[in-house]
């Protein structure tokens, strides 16, 4: 399996030192740095670039994180210390490309650096995907794992309605040769998993039901055994829900990284 492959990951520092410069800048973010579940997202994402040959490096220990909770939980003095920070270090590099998993890295990082003096080109992994299956980079012979096998895909508040990244990720999953079935609320109307507005760092406030148990109900109610999902925060909230369901033996939440490099 995916596992046995080995896999590379080399620093902006390693490269600078050896006069190199990536192509792009993986930006890991913090749940894919120690978030025991996202890791895996990160490994399966690096697996995939290294399998194709992509040139690529992470920030590594002078990564810190974007900001995007302080900042959504108003707190804006440590949102301004951590960005002017991070824009310091990727202008030090003469960054020009970023690519990470982290809708909330991703929107952050393309909408409101800019104004700090950060620009930099910002690609959500979904959308470097499906470039590379585009271009012919990343092939399935024959459908693979979950060929004909039922998925249902959860947008993510920062990708879809805050960013109109709708079809990259299906169109990843296109390439899987399942069938996809979509959620009653999908696409401009998909629901929040619960997480956004760091609202994932407190308990939910009192009420009827917890929005993400509502969320995952929706997902089970299409009859798939596979969620897809492309955010961290999204993965916790809905691997939650199917716990709250008792699925967890039968249901599995996947990144999309995680269904390609199965699949490949």
């Amino acid at each position: 399996m995916a596992d046995t492959i080995e896999y590379k990951v080399p620093t902006m520092a390693e490269m600078a030192m050896n006069g190199q410069a990536p192509e792009i800048l993986f930006w890991v973010g913090c749940a894919g740095s120690f978030d025991d579940r996202y890791k895996k997202v990160t490994i399966a994402f690096v697996k995939i670039l290294n399998k194709i040959g992509v040139n690529f490096a992470v920030l590594g220990t002078e990564e810190s994180c974007t900001g995007d909770p302080a900042r959504r939980a108003g707190n804006e003095f440590t949102f301004q210390m951590l960005a002017q920070q991070n824009i310091q270090v990727l202008n030090g590099y003469g960054v020009k490309k970023i690519v990470t998993a982290c809708p909330h890295c991703f929107n952050i990082l393309k909408n409101e650096y800019p104004e700090l003096g950060g620009t930099y080109e910002v690609i959500h992994h979904s959308q470097y995907l499906q470039q590379l299956i585009n271009e012919g980079k990343v092939k399935v012979e024959g459908g693979g794992t979950f060929k004909g096998q039922k998925i249902t895909y959860h947008d993510s508040c920062y990708l879809g309605r805050a960013n109109e990244v709708y079809e990259a990720p299906r169109q990843v999953l296109e390439i899987l040769d399942a069938e996809l079935v979509e959620m009653k609320r999908c696409r401009t109307n998909g629901l929040c998993c619960g997480a956004g507005g760091a609202q994932m760092f407190k308990e939910p406030e009192k009420g009827f039901k917890d929005i993400n148990v509502e969320r995952t109900e929706e997902a089970l109610a299409t009859g798939a055994k596979t969620i897809a999902v492309a955010c961290p925060f999204c993965m916790t909230m809905i691997s939650d829900g199917v716990k709250n369901k008792e699925k967890e033996h039968e249901v599995k939440v996947y990144d999309l990284a995680e269904l390609l490099i199965q699949t490949l």
